[in-house]
């Protein structure tokens, strides 16, 4: 039997809806359907899916709730008499716990699950992203969406030199990093993850009005005008203020803190509601530190009801600062790679 009709004899002999595990499980325990797949509950759900997609009200399948398969009408089914299966009550569906879920995240889960240690394409992880309902958007080209966003993942990571999660493999396929464990490029991303922890140790060794130096500059790059260091006597908790321009258009005043902390020691929420305390009119708060933030911080900066605080804790830090090329160079070109597509194999 294929899946199909196999799911129908496993749902005609329960007389209720179940999950495509249970049917999977059922389907093979009584040899109608065999596979050779490491998921065959992801298989069973999505031909039914695919059979009620394609075929509507002509499919004798319909979706109890996520992955719970009923058939319609026992009684309408070629070569069946029995009595009609109640028709499942649909309640409405609550909103998904995975809502939150970002399009990369998304993309990683469908690889892990799927990918079998191979690339998928970018099409194919959106359409499995939504199926398993990790994915949920109201946009109109999520396939778009899911590509640009891992592309831009990609090319962000790799400006900081830090070691992206996904690979390209050309016409639109992705895998993962961490598929890949040897290799020049794999020493590479290595020295580059070394050359992180002395960046941070650097700045640990830097004194106070270095550090805040080494700060403006950073806020310039990111596109911050106005930037000055404030003066040690009159700072009010402020090390340095200026002015974040986002095309021309949108100014922010900013006031920043920073921190040269021990990673040891992190910033706690009374911090957070000194800077508070120091803004300014129209300004909002930024605190830097070389350490990190507590929860309370956190739970603090995003008070909903009170000025917001953003925060960059170290490994953000240096992550920027490499990104734009302070206290880092890079020593080497990129690495170009043959495509395996391209032109015939040369013996």
């Amino acid at each position: 039997m294929n899946v199909i009709s196999a799911a129908i004899h496993i749902l005609k002999k329960a007389g209720s809806p179940l999950h495509a595990q249970d049917l999977a499980s059922q389907m093979i325990a009584e040899g109608l359907w065999k596979t050779e797949g490491k998921t065959p509950a992801a298989t069973v759900s999505a031909r039914l899916y695919s059979d009620i997609k394609n075929n509507c009200d002509k499919s004798p399948f319909e979706r109890a709730g996520p992955q719970t398969f009923a058939l319609k009408d026992l009684a309408a089914l070629p070569g069946n008499s029995a009595r009609t299966l109640p028709k499942v009550q649909k309640t409405p569906k609550p909103p998904s716990a995975n809502a939150s879920f970002s399009f990369t995240d998304c993309a990683q889960k469908v690889l892990e699950e799927f990918g079998d240690k191979k690339p998928m394409h970018y099409k194919e992880i959106t359409e499995k992203a939504l199926h398993k309902e990790w994915l949920v958007t109201s946009g109109k080209t999520p396939h778009a969406s899911m590509y640009a966003q891992v592309i831009t993942e990609i090319k962000r990571q790799q400006n900081r030199g830090e070691r992206p999660r996904f690979v390209q493999h050309g016409h639109g396929y992705v895998g993962l990093r961490q598929w890949m464990g040897h290799g020049l490029t794999f020493q590479i991303e290595q020295h580059n993850h070394q050359v992180c922890k002395a960046l941070r140790q650097r700045l640990l060794a830097m004194t106070p009005g270095d550090f805040e130096e080494l700060i403006s500059l950073l806020l310039a790059e990111m596109g911050f005008d106005r930037v000055e260091v404030t003066k040690l006597s009159a700072d009010g908790g402020i090390d340095v203020r200026g002015t974040l321009v986002v095309g021309d258009v949108i100014r922010i005043k900013m006031a920043v803190q920073v921190k040269k902390w021990n990673l040891k020691n992190k910033i706690q929420a009374p911090v957070v509601q000194q800077v508070r305390g120091s803004l300014g009119a129209h300004e909002q708060g930024l605190i830097i530190t070389t350490s990190d933030f507590t929860k309370g911080a956190r739970t603090e900066a995003a008070q909903a009801d009170k000025t917001p605080i953003a925060l960059m804790n170290g490994e953000q830090l240096v992550m920027l600062l490499m990104e734009h090329g302070i206290g880092v160079h890079r020593s080497t070109p990129d690495l170009f790679e043959l495509d395996k597509e391209f032109g015939p194999v040369m013996q």
